[in-house]
C-alpha cells in the first residue's frame, strides 16, 4: 500500500512562448505522490508544451515560472525516490533528505538534474520507441537493464506483460504487433524503468475503446499501487473522468479551470452539439458503382475478396460516410472511385458534366478526366516538415495564385476547417513539427479543400482530433458542401461523426454492404463489438 500523498511537483506560474505567440500562460498546479493530474483540451490547447516541460525537454524552458520538484535524494548512491519523511534508499538502504529545487535553475550537468529525469518516464501520442527487430520480451529486458539478475529480470518482465495484458505476444517480433498492441509494449517498457513521475501525452488517443480501457486500468494500478504520480493528457472527457484525481482545462495555453474531473470535463464539452443545418437537395448520381469486385490472392490466405458484389450511387452534395471495421473494405471501395485500384469484376463511374468516367480505364482521356476534381485525403497524411503552413497550403500543392490572394484563400480555409483566427496566425508561419497531431491533420484537411475539388474522400479524417475540433471539422465538410457544391466520401468507423456530418451510411462487412440508410438508422444494424468500437472515439488496433 502506498504512503499518503506528499507534494511532489509544484508548477508555478509557468508562461511559454514559441515563434512569439503564448502557448502556456500562468500556469499553476501542484502534483502529488500517487495523485493522476488530468490534463484536457482541445489540440494546440497547450498539454504537449507542458509535458516536456515537466520531462525537462531542452526546447520547452519556461520563459517565466518555476517547476518545483521535493524528492528524497540519497547522498550515497544518487538514487531518487518520492519525498516521504524517513524513506530509505531502495538501492543501497541509506537514509535520505528531501530536497526541493527549481528545476529549470539547474545547471544542465548538475546531478540532481540528472537524477530527476532518470525516474521520469513518458509516453507520446503516435511514437511507438520499439526495437523493431527484437521480440516483445526482449524489447521488456533492454528496458530493464543489465544490471537486474536474469531471474528476476524474467520474472519482472513476464509481470510487466502480463500488466498490459500481452502476455500471449511474448515471442512476437515487436514491428509485427498491431497499433493498440505496440502502444501496450511501450507501456511496459516505460513501467520497466521503476518511474516515481509518469507522463503520459494522448496514451490512448489512436486505440479501440477496449485497448484504451486496458491501458487507463493499468497505468491507474501503478499509480496506486506504487504511489509515484502521474500526468496524462487527453482531449476525450471519458478518460480524463475514468483516470485523473483533479483535472485542468486548457484553451490556447490558459487555464479555464482547475478542480474535480466531472465538473472540468462539463465544462469543457459545453457546446458539443449535433450539426444545425438548412437541408441541402442532392443533385444528380456523381458516383455510380455496379457489381464492383476488388479480389486479390494472398500467399497465406488464399483469394481475399476485399471489395464483394458492391452496388451504391452517390449523389451530387450528397454526403456519405462508408462505415464498418477494420477489413470491412471500406478504404478498398474508397481507392477504387478515386482510381487509385482498378476493379476485378463490375464497374465504377464518376461523372464529369455530362459525361461518365470509367475509373478502370486508364490514361488521361480516361480516369483522369475524373482524376483531377478528385480531393483525396489518405489515413497517413503528410506535411512538408521545412515548409511553413502557409507554404504548404499554397506552393507546394502549387495554388497559382498572386500570393495575397493566395494568403486570403490559406486564411479562409484553415477557419472552414475549425482553426480560430487567433490560431491561424500562431500556425500560418509554424512548421508542421510545432504543430500538435490534430492541428497537422487539420491542415492535411485543408490542403485538400483548398484545390476545391467536385469530390472529396476522407480517409479517416477525425483520427486523433478532440470532440470539439472534430465538430468543427464536421461543419466545414458541412459548409464546404452548402458552400462549394462539393459531394464527399467519408470512410470511418467514428459513428460520432457520421451522425454529425454525413447524410446517409454505408455498413460494409467482408467487402460487402449490409445496410444502407440514415446514420442513426445504421446504429441498429451494429454487433456489440462494433458499437463499441465505432462510438469510442479511438482508432482500432
Amino acid at each position: 500500500m502506498a504512503p499518503e500523498s506528499e507534494d511532489f511537483v509544484l508548477i508555478k506560474n509557468v508562461s511559454k512562448k514559441f515563434g512569439g505567440n503564448y502557448v502556456l500562460r500562468d500556469v499553476s498546479a501542484t502534483i502529488g505522490s500517487g495523485e493522476i493530474l488530468g490534463l484536457i483540451g482541445r489540440s494546440g490547447a497547450g498539454k504537449s508544451v507542458l509535458i516536456n516541460m515537466l520531462r525537462g525537454s531542452p526546447d520547452y524552458r519556461p520563459d517565466a515560472g518555476k517547476v518545483i520538484y521535493r524528492f528524497n535524494s540519497c547522498s550515497a548512491c544518487g538514487w531518487t525516490e518520492l519525498p516521504f519523511e524517513g524513506a530509505k534508499c531502495g538501492k543501497c538502504g541509506r537514509d535520505m533528505e528531501i530536497k526541493e529545487v527549481d528545476f529549470w535553475a539547474l545547471d544542465d550537468d548538475d546531478p540532481l538534474k540528472s537524477q530527476i529525469r532518470r525516474r521520469i518516464a513518458i509516453m507520446l501520442q503516435r511514437t511507438f520507441a520499439l526495437f523493431g527487430e527484437m521480440t516483445v520480451i526482449e524489447n521488456i529486458f533492454e528496458a530493464l537493464g543489465e544490471q537486474m539478475p536474469e531471474k528476476e529480470k524474467i520474472d519482472r518482465a513476464l509481470e510487466l506483460l502480463k500488466m498490459v495484458k500481452l502476455d500471449h505476444r511474448v515471442t512476437h517480433i515487436a514491428r509485427d504487433l498491431s497499433g493498440g498492441e505496440k502502444q501496450r509494449c511501450v507501456l511496459a517498457r516505460q513501467l520497466a524503468k521503476d518511474p516515481i513521475l509518469f507522463l503520459a501525452d494522448e496514451p490512448t488517443g489512436t486505440l479501440d475503446p477496449q485497448t484504451a480501457d486496458i491501458v487507463h486500468n493499468v497505468l491507474v494500478d501503478a499509480v496506486r499501487s506504487k504511489g509515484m504520480a502521474m500526468v496524462v493528457t487527453s482531449h476525450w472527457p471519458k478518460a480524463i473522468n475514468s483516470m485523473a484525481d483533479r483535472a485542468i482545462w486548457l484553451e490556447s495555453g490558459e487555464m479555464m479551470k482547475i478542480g474535480k474531473p466531472e465538473d472540468v470535463t462539463t465544462e469543457f464539452t459545453v457546446g458539443f452539439d449535433l450539426r444545425t443545418e438548412d437541408k441541402v437537395d442532392i443533385g444528380q448520381p456523381l458516383v455510380k458503382i455496379e457489381n464492383a469486385k476488388r479480389y486479390y490472392y494472398s500467399y497465406t490466405r488464399g483469394v481475399v475478396k476485399a471489395v464483394d458484389d458492391v452496388s451504391l450511387t452517390v449523389g451530387e452534395k450528397e454526403i456519405v460516410g462508408l462505415v464498418g471495421l477494420s477489413g470491412a473494405g471500406k478504404t478498398t471501395l474508397s481507392r477504387m472511385i478515386a482510381g487509385i485500384c482498378e476493379p476485378s469484376g463490375g464497374k465504377v463511374a464518376v461523372r464529369v458534366g455530362d459525361d461518365w468516367v470509367n475509373m478502370a480505364e486508364p490514361g488521361p482521356e480516361g480516369k483522369g478526366r475524373a482524376t483531377q476534381y478528385i480531393g483525396l485525403l489518405h489515413q497517413e497524411f503528410s506535411l512538408y516538415p521545412f515548409d511553413t503552413v502557409l507554404q504548404n497550403l499554397t506552393v507546394c500543392i502549387g495554388v497559382n495564385l498572386p500570393a495575397e490572394l493566395a494568403k486570403m484563400k490559406v486564411i479562409q480555409v484553415l477557419l472552414g476547417v475549425g482553426f480560430t483566427r487567433f490560431e491561424v496566425e500562431r500556425i500560418l508561419y509554424a512548421y508542421p513539427d510545432n504543430l500538435s497531431v490534430g492541428e497537422k491533420q487539420r491542415v492535411a484537411l485543408a490542403q485538400v479543400l483548398i484545390k476545391e475539388p467536385r469530390l472529396v474522400i476522407l480517409d479517416e479524417p477525425t483520427g486523433t482530433m478532440d470532440p470539439i475540433t472534430k465538430l468543427a471539422v464536421a461543419r466545414s465538410v458541412l459548409s464546404s458542401r452548402k458552400e462549394l457544391g462539393e459531394t464527399f466520401l467519408i470512410v470511418s468507423h467514428d459513428m460520432d461523426f457520421v451522425i454529425n456530418c454525413c447524410d446517409r451510411a454505408v455498413l460494409m462487412k467482408d467487402g460487402k454492404i449490409v445496410v444502407i440508410g440514415e446514420p442513426k438508422k445504421i446504429v441498429e444494424h451494429l454487433t456489440a463489438r462494433e458499437t463499441e468500437i465505432m462510438f469510442g472515439g479511438g482508432a482500432e488496433e
